[in-house]
């Protein structure tokens, strides 16, 4: 019972609270994470099956760390075949720890016969995804500038979220737009059934269903699971939801962990009610605040309490700590953009000099404005590095995965699509869609020679991936496809994506332990399921973290820059036009920027500020005099040739 005793009051009650339902509302740094892992192993130890406990999250970077966290307090380590899988390469007798997406995975994998896939079907990108309907609306004559392929992708994709099939939305369809979507998303889904293939978010969907339908499966998984646990429940949409209720058994034995006031992701389907409902869901539930906050200084967590106490739908709570008061609120007023990123790199050139770049962060409300922020770090010589450019987007890492998920599933019409002229083999447009239209015997000798050889590749590279190690896999496939003779005597260019190539056979040792096959799907898996905030657990050391405000949640720096304070940027105009309980969660937004500090924050602002091409002159934000004086340094930006502008 050690592990109890590093546990304040409100953290062991929680862990120690081991029947029925458990809301616990964590506010930012007050420990939730170790909460949750503390009352896992608490579970463990009070006698109940390690593999009868689920525990689910947001962000691969969260999972990850839950899992680490509770295989080394369990005192196992997962090295060689210490650890025994099950033929999904999933570790045995052991709690599953997973993000909604990777659990969607699992279940659907064990379950793929009831809808008409096997366990190697293909989890389609946003890019292949955005490539079908782009070449649906071409085949129907829908002119994509007046409807644009990416909103109409949004809409699917945000229904799906909603728990909404396309039969359902076909049926309310009321509004020309809606009539439009209808048609595409029904072909769409044609598309990826006869490719085998799932979008992203089918992997909620398509469990949701499952379980729906099939309750024999829907009661195997709920005695598998007896202990439920859900991280960020506030950020739940409501096919998680859904199918978090599903999974949840007759004794409730459910665990909810979340923040009202972090709340930001109502854009793509989050529902704050989800959290505050939870007692409607489950009446006998018991209430647990965890308020003290480990992370920031006495200054940061007043000045957080003194911007979310204004808002109305949240669970009330103040968060509190015994750590020091530390400095003041530096707020930097700039006369334009290139000021206020002026003063950004020269604060962060004295930082420089007592600490690491990896822990300093720079925050905006939109990606526009990182671009000036970069010139002047490149003009200062400090290495940054902008969140969002992920490792497994890169083209060439994609290739060689289309490669190998084509040698699995050779129905993915998406994977030839993209790889069966690289490196150039001669087959052009034309030979593409009759090779698709099953007409390959109309093409030339030579011609079809050329795609039987593409195919015999395939082959070769399924046989070999059955017999080999991941690492050793990804070698052969980069040599057999024939992109290291092309891509060695080439350009800088090119010998710098042979080396990313060279990088992702590095990557691919961690899952060498894994029986023969299963590790390289649990790559393919991984891959598709990978996040901006993946880029950063690969590139530790990189240089100062550039990013937005939505990124960052769920990560901390001793030193935060929050940027672009302006009056309609943050908070951002769209939001102040709608209803009230929408228009809080730029507050909230605001809130998970400030508590990302550990230290210090820096705030700024510039009074002139070009978008979109046009010149305009800005009010600060009104956050900004929500923050009580006291706890403030006001300055003006020096070196942008400018005019203080006075408000009137």
């Amino acid at each position: 019972m050690q592990y109890i005793d590093s546990l304040n009051e409100k953290q062991k009650e929680a862990v120690l609270y081991l029947e029925g339902p458990l809301l616990i509302v964590a506010g930012a740094g007050a420990g939730k994470t170790k909460t949750i892992t503390h009352r896992i192993i608490h579970l463990i130890h009070s006698g109940v099956n390690p593999s009868s406990i689920l525990a689910v999250t947001f962000t691969n970077k969260a999972s990850q760390e839950m899992r680490d966290r509770i295989m080394a307090m369990l005192n196992e380590t997962i090295h060689g075949n210490d650890t025994k899988r099950d033929h999904f390469g999933n570790m045995e007798n052991v709690p599953f720890v997973s993000t909604f997406h990777s659990l969607g995975v699992h279940v659907i994998k064990e379950n793929s016969h009831l809808i008409g896939l096997n366990k190697y079907f293909t989890i389609m990108d946003e890019a292949g995804a955005l490539s079908i309907i782009k070449s649906i609306m071409k085949l129907r004559d829908i002119d994509p500038k007046l409807h644009e392929p990416r909103k109409i992708k949004s809409i699917i994709s945000k229904s799906k979220g909603d728990f909404i099939t396309v039969d359902t939305f076909s049926a309310n369809v009321n509004s020309a737009i809606g009539s439009i979507v209808a048609v595409i998303w029904r072909d769409y889904e044609a598309q990826l059934k006869k490719e085998k293939s799932l979008d992203f978010d089918d992997l909620l969907l398509e469990t949701v269903l499952i379980l729906k339908k099939y309750p024999e499966v829907k009661k195997r998984y709920q005695e598998r699971w007896k202990y439920i646990h859900i991280d960020e429940y506030q950020d739940t949409n409501e096919v998680q939801y859904e199918m978090t209720k599903l999974l949840v058994g007759e004794s409730e034995n459910i665990c909810v962990v979340g923040d009202t006031d972090q709340n930001i992701y109502s854009w793509r389907g989050a529902n704050i009610k989800n959290m505050l409902h939870f007692e409607k869901d489950y009446p006998r539930a018991k209430i647990i605040l965890l308020e003290q906050n480990y992370r920031s200084t006495k200054n940061i967590i007043e000045a957080a309490n003194s911007i979310i106490e204004k808002n109305q739908y949240r669970v009330p709570k103040i968060l509190f700590t015994e750590n020091v008061n530390g400095e003041e609120i530096n707020i930097c007023e700039a006369f334009d953009e290139k000021g206020e990123a002026i003063y950004v790199a020269r604060t962060i050139d004295e930082l420089l000099k007592t600490n690491e770049p990896e822990d300093i962060a720079i925050l905006y409300r939109a990606n526009f404005q990182s671009r000036i922020i970069e010139e002047a770090l490149l003009d200062n010589q400090i290495p940054y590095q902008v969140l969002g450019v992920k490792f497994f987007e890169r083209k060439e890492i994609k290739d060689i995965l289309s490669y190998i998920r084509l040698s699995f599933n050779r129905d993915s019409l998406s994977d030839i699509k993209r790889i069966i002229n690289i490196p150039v083999r001669g087959i052009g447009k034309v030979t593409i869609a009759k090779l698709f239209a099953n007409q390959q015997n109309e093409l030339p000798r030579g011609t079809q020679e050329k795609i039987n050889n593409f195919f015999k590749i395939i082959e070769d590279i399924h046989a070999y991936i059955e017999t080999h190690k991941p690492s050793e896999s990804i070698k052969y496939v980069i040599e057999k496809s024939g992109m290291k003779d092309e891509l060695s005597h080439g350009t800088s260019d090119e010998q710098e994506r042979l080396e990313n190539m060279m990088e992702l056979v590095t990557l691919a040792i961690k899952y060498d332990n894994m029986p023969d096959g299963v590790g390289i799907e649990k790559l393919l898996e991984d891959a598709s399921l990978s996040s901006d905030q993946d880029t950063l657990m690969h590139e530790k050391g990189k240089g100062v973290r550039l990013m937005t405000v939505h990124a960052s949640k769920g990560l901390e720096f001793k030193y935060v820059f929050i940027t672009g304070l302006e009056q309609d940027l943050f908070p951002h105009i769209k939001d102040r036009m709608k209803k009230k309980e929408d228009t809080e969660e730029e507050r909230r937004l605001f809130y998970v920027a400030i508590t990302r500090a550990r230290e210090k924050l820096f705030l700024s602002y510039a009074t002139l500020r070009t978008i979109y091409g046009m010149k305009q002159v800005n009010q600060p934000s009104e956050f900004i005099y929500d923050i009580p004086a006291h706890l403030t340094i006001f300055e003006h930006a020096q070196g942008s040739g400018g005019e203080k502008i006075v408000y009137l």
